[in-house]
């Protein structure tokens, strides 16, 4: 069995927004002796409502940049470990401007594991499947631990950069380290830019959702809650300098959920609009877990994707003051972009 490391007083960067926040509510809920600092710049995606109503004893939120080194001295030390969630996230948005995503993902990500190295302390860094590219909507295999990286947009070069930084560090100044790279998460508390909140919230306003290209892309789906799962697990038992990918088997192309969606809300499988594809769009994701089930005994819960999409929707449908306030500016952003 592998050591276990017990943190008590972690720090996770962008803890309000999507994934991080449910990070955070995960650990409160099963780990009430971890304290939590939450550091976020509350950005566009970044929401307190999104960690509202946790315990104030356990979890402490700090407005502030990842990419400023003073905040970081001053945090840091008495802390036992750093989770590293936050990041320019959208696509979209990388495509039309980088300089965020460059200053974010890799400056920001540089100055973490400055403060890590300075200050030793355990750093977890969060990345993307989508450093490895696409595979072909044919091809069998699936993305694995040591495939090259190939990252086609913006945001995901951005993010293998961040990854290549954290493998430097850990070998050269010896910090400990390690990377999870995830499939595409869904679940509650997620923007409405994104794919599966941006096509219900568009039905519970009565406006029709709209698909890229053909809508054969192919992602794979894994309920936040596993993934808030498998960090813990990597966290406290993973391999110094091993990457771990997150998968739960969930490959579904963009159409098929959309479907899904649609049926679950009592719409025609019909009842939406095509918009042209994105630049540089990749065909598919799909992760294999193997590694991480066979070392450290995780396995994904929420394996009924149907099921968990409709928890989801759900959420969406009865927090709808949550969702509404950042609706209106989301489509008009796509609106001007032609989306």
């Amino acid at each position: 069995m592998p050591d276990i490391f017990e943190p008590t007083n972690i720090i996770v960067t962008g803890g309000c927004g999507f994934i991080g926040s449910n990070f955070v509510r995960w650990v409160v809920k099963n780990h009430p002796e971890c304290h939590i600092t939450v550091l976020d710049k509350l950005t566009y995606a970044g929401n307190p409502a999104n960690i509202a109503g946790l315990p104030e004893s356990q979890v402490e939120l700090v407005v502030g940049d990842i990419c400023d080194a003073e905040l970081l001295d001053q945090l840091v030390p008495g802390h036992d470990a750093i989770v590293h969630y936050a990041a320019e996230s959208h696509n979209d948005n990388s495509i039309a401007d980088p300089e965020p995503f460059v200053q974010t993902n890799v400056v920001g990500t540089y100055r973490l594991l400055q403060a890590a190295r300075k200050h030793d302390v355990r750093y977890h860094h969060i990345s993307t499947d989508e450093v490895y590219g696409d595979l072909a909507l044919d091809e069998p295999r699936r993305f694995e631990p040591d495939d090259p990286y190939r990252p086609s947009s913006p945001y995901s070069s951005t993010k293998a950069s961040s990854d290549l930084l954290v493998r430097a560090w850990e070998r050269t100044y010896g910090i400990r380290a390690t990377i999870s790279n995830c499939s595409n998460n869904y679940g509650p508390y997620q923007h409405v830019e994104k794919f599966i909140p941006r096509q219900v919230t568009n039905i519970l306003c009565g406006i029709r959702p709209k698909l890229y290209g053909t809508g054969e892309n192919v992602r794979d789906w894994i309920h936040t809650e596993d993934h808030s799962r498998a960090v813990w697990d990597i966290l406290t038992k993973g391999k110094i300098g091993e990457t771990y990918l997150i998968g739960a088997n969930g490959e579904k192309s963009n159409i098929e959920v959309l479907r899904e969606i649609l049926s679950l809300m009592g719409q025609t499988e019909d009842a939406f609009d095509w918009v042209r594809d994105r630049p540089g769009h990749d065909r598919r994701y799909a992760i294999d877990p193997t590694k991480l089930e066979r070392e450290l005994g995780w396995k994904p819960v929420h394996t009924d994707f149907a099921e968990g999409l409709a928890q989801t929707i759900e959420w969406y449908r009865t927090h709808e003051s949550w969702w509404r306030p950042a609706k209106e500016a989301t489509e008009r952003k796509y609106s001007e972009q032609g989306q």
